[in-house]
This record gives structure tokens, sequence and C-alpha cells, in this order.
């Protein structure tokens, strides 16, 4: 019995000795859920494991579409092997200092499960993630002649949340793409003037808004632009008028009515220019001579007066010979 005893001890031993074991050679990380905007860079690492004595590393890749892809790395043959994966997934450095994942250009192709499985003198340990590519949409807004807005959030992933300014209640419908995307249509009949769309998604941090205004809203805003227009073409009109009114009397009429034709001065003929220039000496000649006559004319009576005071006296003889002269001159 007592034999018996220790046999069952001894096998209690060892059962718990393996479970132990196995419970160290196989740790299971926790499954993580990252998310990376379409177009963008991403690194998955192998957790917080020593390198130590390291023996592989391996990841498997299971996308939700499309086929499974490993890399691999074994230390005692330094040796890299891939399977299957496209250029964009590779290690991030060197596999023997760095066993990270880098994924360039994320895709919706690339959504699915990666796990690391690293192998050291500690045991086996896993670390999975799992991805979620986002995609932003394209934001629209359109607003009808009938008063009905359209906001629309086109090809996003997941689907975009829709909201309205003033707050009521949009007709809302949903649009699902083959490659997991989803278009969004808010259809809002407002009453008021103005009205703002509100788009918001995960790929963004802050959301989106577009404003639309009704037609009628248009419409008196152009009215009001005509009015104005017209007022200042007016206005322009009247200072035009009144300035050049003032130009016609600064002028003399000069601006309103067309001057006359001048009249076509007369023409000389080149003889009679000739004769001229040839008579003006003479004239010159003539018009002194006459001032000579007309003085000896004046000075004539004064002389016989002066005669006549000196009566019977002899005359000198220079005297004499001047008033000679000027009795034949005359």
């Amino acid at each position: 019995m007592k034999a018996k005893a220790d046999m069952n001890c001894v096998g209690k031993t060892f059962c718990a000795f393996v479970l132990l074991t196995v419970s160290v050679a196989m740790v299971q990380i926790d499954n993580i859920g990252v998310s990376k905007i379409a177009g963008s860079s991403i690194n998955l690492t192998c957790g917080d494991i020593s390198r130590r004595d390291l023996v592989s590393v391996i990841w498997k890749i299971r996308p939700r579409n499309g086929n499974h892809c490993t890399l691999a790395y074994r230390t005692d043959q330094n040796k890299t092997d891939r399977t299957n994966c496209n250029e964009r997934m590779d290690w991030k450095s060197s596999p023997e200092t760095d066993s990270a994942l880098q994924i360039r250009q994320v895709t919706l192709t690339d959504e699915g499960c990666y796990s690391c499985e690293t192998v050291n003198s500690d045991g086996t340990f896993n670390q999975t993630y799992t991805l979620t590519v986002l995609v932003p949409p394209e934001v629209t807004l359109t607003c009808d002649s009938n008063g009905a807005a359209v906001c629309k959030a086109a090809a996003g992933k997941p689907a975009a949340q829709v909201s309205w300014d003033p707050n009521r209640d949009p007709k809302t419908e949903l649009e699902y793409h083959p490659d997991g995307t989803v278009t969004v249509l808010s259809i809002y009949s407002p009453e008021e003037t103005n009205i703002t769309c509100f788009v918001s998604h995960l790929a963004w941090n802050t959301s989106q808004s577009k404003e639309c205004q009704s037609e009628n809203h248009d419409s008196l805003l152009l009215d009001m632009f005509l009015q104005y227009f017209a007022i200042s073409a007016g206005l322009l009109g009247i200072l035009f008028i009144l300035a050049l009114i003032f130009l016609c009397k600064l002028h003399r009429g000069r601006i309103c009515y067309k001057s006359k034709i001048p009249e076509t001065a007369p023409t000389h003929n080149l003889q009679d220019s000739n004769e001229q220039q040839e008579l003006e000496p003479y004239a010159s000649y003539v018009q002194k001579e006459n001032t000579i006559y007309n003085t000896v004319y004046e000075v004539t009576p004064y002389l016989g007066s002066i005669t006549e005071q000196i009566g019977s006296k002899p005359m000198p003889a220079f005297i004499q010979q001047q008033v000679e002269e000027m009795e034949m001159s005359e």
C-alpha cells in the first residue's frame, strides 16, 4: 500500500511538472487591435521579449482576403525566409537585431491578423495584432432648387457619422461597396435659409463641415446686388453729366459745339511780296523827309516873328543863309 501511495505521489508530481513546463513554454500575449489610415506605414513588434539565446522569429500573416504569408528567421543558420509576402511587408531592419515587422503604404487588403512567434531559451512567445485600415470619406454638399440639401460622405471605412445644424431628423441612406467602404447619403429638408452639415470619422481628429444656403437666400442677395448696382450707376451718370456741363461752360462751348472752319487766309502773290520789300526803304525815306518838312514848317513862323522884332537890324550871315534855304525848300 505504501509503495502504491508513493507511486501516486510521483505521478502527480510529474504531471504537475509537465503542466508547468507547458505553461511556461507557450506564453500567449493578449491580442492587440490596431488601426491605421490607408496610405500610411505601420510597425508591429514582437513584444518586450528577451533576445537572449534567441532561436527563431516567425511572422504569420493571415489577411482577411488573400493568401497567408510568413517571414521567418533562424539564428542557428543566420537565414531569413519569406513566403507569399508582397514587397511592402518586410523586416523593419535586420532580424537578428530587431524582429519588428514594417508595412509600407497600408491598403485595405492588408487588414487581418498578424502573429509573431518568438522562441528563446525561456520558451515560445506569441504576440498577435488585428489590423484595421481606415479610409477617410470624401465629403460633398449640394443644395437643389426645392430647398433640399444632400450631404454625401463617399467611400469611407468605417461609415462616417453625419449630423446637421439646425438639428433635425434627416433621411439617411447607406451604400456598401465590395472593398468594404461605405457611402453615406444624408438628405435634409430645411426650413431655415442657412444649414450646415457636419461629418465625423475615425480617420480625422476633428469633424468637417459644409455650409449650404437656400435658393431664396441667394435670390435675395442677387436682388440686393442689382439694386445697389443700379443706384451706383445712376449716381455716376449724374456726376458725368454735371462734369460735362461744367467743362462746356469752362471752354465756352468748344466741347459741346463743333467749332466753325476758319476762313482761308488770303494768299499773296509772290510778285506783290517782292514789290512790298522793294518799297519799304523808300517809304522809310519819305517818312523821314516828311518829318523834316513838318519841322521846317513849324519853325518858319517862329523865324518870321524873330525877323519882325529885329526890324531893320542886319542879320548875321549864317542866319540869313539858313532862312534863305528854308524859303527855297518851301
